[in-house]
């Protein structure tokens, strides 16, 4: 796997902290981007300087393309499972507790664990071009961990059916419309527009008003440290299996 170009990074300007996350393949989650971006997260909510976050990823194609198969195959065990798929629920609940609002740019596919993360922050601004897919189904294993992300900010039937409708998209219109996205705008240049616009308010609000308004926002989800290490054992358990090598094998030899 080639993790020579992939990087988490970070800057602060003006009381807006950037962070961005890049992957030469599609943006995908290997357990050492996971690890960092959780690191990230968790240091940007606690910087007395940072009043408002940006999550992006680099590159104009895809958002995120979830899971690392390199790493989903490496997979020997349970443990080893657990530990992989707990990267994505400690990014999930580092923006859960962080006391800074979220903004999400999302310029591309999201897929699996993007949809995840487009779902976990405060709110997201897109392109047209930002189809969702919770592709897990079709390869043997399920939105576990995500799920509940995904669920309380779309609700259940919409949750539903992406997870069981796992190799069909849907578009960024109908992201949209069921809540994920907040705005979708027909170019790069004017998601970017509304992001800093958006970015640049918030910066000059007040940080406690902030912090108050998005714990209301996660009411409910006092849980989630636990709820989300549960659900990352049942996935991976289920990595382990020959059904789910197989179409992980199977989707590697595709792409």
């Amino acid at each position: 796997m080639n993790m020579d170009k992939a990087y988490v990074k970070s800057h602060i300007e003006h009381g807006i902290n950037t962070i961005e996350f890049f992957h030469p393949q599609s943006n995908s989650l290997p357990g050492k981007i996971l690890e960092e971006l959780a690191r990230e997260i968790h240091f940007a909510g606690t910087h007395d300087d940072t009043k408002v976050i940006i999550l992006q990823s680099g590159g104009d194609k895809t958002f995120c393309a979830g899971a690392s198969f390199d790493e989903l195959t490496a997979i020997k065990n349970e443990q080893e499972g657990l530990q992989f798929f707990s990267g994505f629920a400690n990014v999930i609940n580092a923006m859960r507790k962080c006391t800074k609002l979220i903004i999400g740019r999302i310029q591309g596919k999201c897929v699996g664990g993007g949809v995840g993360l487009a779902s976990s922050v405060d709110y997201a601004i897109a392109t047209n071009k930002a189809d969702i897919k919770l592709s897990e189904l079709a390869v043997g294993i399920g939105p576990f961990v995500v799920g509940p992300a995904v669920e309380r900010k779309i609700g259940v039937s919409a949750f539903s059916g992406l997870a069981i409708d796992a190799t069909t998209w849907r578009n960024a219109e109908w992201a949209r419309k069921k809540g994920m996205f907040a705005e979708m705008h027909e170019t790069i240049e004017g998601m970017d527009e509304a992001v800093y616009r958006l970015a640049n308010t918030l910066a000059h609000s007040n940080p406690e008003a902030m912090a108050a308004i998005k714990k209301t926002f996660w009411t409910g989800t006092e849980h989630w440290d636990t709820l989300l290490k549960e659900r990352a054992a049942v996935s991976g358990k289920l990595v382990l299996s020959e059904f789910t090598r197989n179409a992980i094998n199977k989707f590697k030899t595709k792409s």
